[in-house]
């Protein structure tokens, strides 16, 4: 996933060619696709520019700025050893940051039945939703602190505080503790390494900028697909605590990897401003944050709750419940890679809609879902519609903005104001659990995901019309 901050490259010998203002380009010039020229130009602030007297003294003149600028494309690497490296540090980052909130249904699965029985689903949930919360909030706090040029620190503090929680969780026993540990502490440093991670992919691809963050966007599935079939498969050979270690050190040596990967090649020309007040009176940009907040706050009961749902309701035994929660995360992947392509042909808008609400009612199909073949089918198609929720809005926020030195900060707000969703969705539902039954929680989940859908449907109205064919 793009988001908001992207840095810049030179400019060569003709500003006005560098900025892209010729009409028509030349012979064996790039030529870009608009969604991912859309995806190159999310920077703030796209470029700048100095005057200097001329040499009779007589008027000023336009000189090329001593910052470099992302619309440069020419000198974007687009390819080669070291853009590749920014793929793999990347998709690291993705594996460590939405990956862990990912994993937390296994977590919340456990602790219900073992750790943290004593407390009930809602207060066990507000622990992975405080986690979820803190990622995103905090990704669109970091955003100024990336472009001031600090990545590094950013890198090293998150990557400290993520691990270091992981181990605190280990010795954790008692709800507080968690709460400190697996809520506060991982989402602070997950919140802190989510910017440079998305971030510097856009100042190396130009041209294959979808395959690049479609392949590094793909570390969250994975590593959700991952890392709850090691926790499974060694909690009860070696316990919690020792499980929860392993997982730790794999979170230690991947987070190493782009620690030593990740490099800033251009910083932005300026600082972007945290609020665009000017939003705020764009309706189909409000319809979207609107759409998106109440989708996650249904989008991830079935990724909290589904593994309990089973194993309560004797649907399946916990040696095959257990690895419910990375089908959903697996075939999320593809559902983050193949819906980025098809939006150049039709449009981020036209497909996020129906998959969203394709989504919200699969989770009311659950209700009906008395086996273990009908529950398998209803997550695979749910894991890969959800996927569109996480890879499409920075690129949909893209088209809604006319002015491109306000996109980071719009995308800051728009996930400000979603992490709000994702704060509130699963300990909701996990006291409606406590008060009354599954039945209610995935009517809970998929009302507010079909909300969310028809909520940014408005949005896709206001903005291109009634007609379904065009590209919006």
């Amino acid at each position: 996933m793009t988001t908001d901050s992207l840095a810049t490259s030179s400019f060569g010998e003709d500003p006005e060619k560098d900025v892209g203002l010729n009409s028509s380009p030349k012979d064996g010039e790039v030529h870009l696709t608009k969604y991912e020229a859309d995806l190159r130009d999310a920077a703030e602030p796209p470029f700048t520019e100095e005057v200097e007297p001329a040499a009779n003294g007589s008027a000023l003149e336009r000189v090329a700025s001593a910052k470099p600028s992302v619309n440069n494309i020419k000198s974007v690497p687009n390819g080669g050893l070291v853009a590749w490296l920014q793929v793999l540090g990347s998709f690291f980052i993705y594996w460590n940051s939405w990956g862990i909130v990912n994993t937390f249904g296994v977590y919340q699965t456990y602790y219900e039945t073992g750790l943290l029985a004593s407390s009930s689903p809602s207060d066990i949930a507000w622990v992975g939703s405080i986690q979820a919360f803190l990622l995103m909030i905090g990704g669109a706090i970091a955003g100024p602190v990336y472009d001031a040029g600090y990545i590094r620190s950013l890198l090293l503090g998150g990557s400290i505080l993520t691990v270091f929680g992981q181990m605190m969780l280990s010795l954790s026993t008692k709800l507080w503790q968690v709460m400190l540990s697996q809520g506060i502490c991982m989402g602070i440093g997950l919140g802190i390494l989510f910017t440079p991670g998305v971030a510097i992919l856009s100042t190396y691809w130009s041209t294959r900028i979808a395959l690049a963050t479609g392949i590094a966007a793909a570390g969250s599935s994975l590593g959700g697909t991952v890392m709850p079939i090691v926790f499974y498969r060694l909690q009860p050979v070696i316990g919690f605590a020792w499980a929860t270690r392993v997982l730790g050190f794999i979170m230690l040596f991947t987070l190493i990897i782009s620690n030593l990967t990740l490099k800033v090649r251009v910083l932005p020309a300026g600082r972007r401003k945290m609020i665009d007040y000017t939003a705020l009176k764009e309706t189909p940009y409000m319809l979207f944050t609107i759409g998106q907040t109440l989708a996650f706050v249904g989008l991830y009961v079935p990724f909290f709750y589904v593994q309990s749902y089973v194993i309560r309701t004797g649907i399946a035994k916990p040696d095959l419940a257990f690895y419910f929660l990375s089908i959903i995360n697996a075939a999320s992947t593809f559902g983050r890679i193949i819906p980025g392509y098809m939006a150049d042909f039709v449009g981020p808008l036209n497909l996020i809609v129906p998959f969203t609400i394709i989504a919200g009612i699969l989770c009311l199909a659950l209700t009906g879902a008395h086996s273990v073949a009908s529950v398998i089918v209803i997550l695979v198609i749910f894991g890969f519609c959800s996927g569109t929720l996480v890879s499409l809005p920075p690129t949909i926020i893209v088209q809604l903005t006319a002015n491109r030195a306000v996109i980071g900060t719009r995308i800051g707000m728009c996930f400000a104001i979603v992490s709000v969703g994702l704060l509130i969705g699963t300990p909701v539902s996990g006291a409606i659990l406590g008060a009354s039954s599954f039945t209610y929680v995935w009517v809970f989940g998929g009302i507010f995901t079909v909300a969310g859908g028809l909520a940014m449907g408005a949005c896709r109205v206001a903005k291109g019309g009634w007609t379904l064919v065009r590209k919006c």
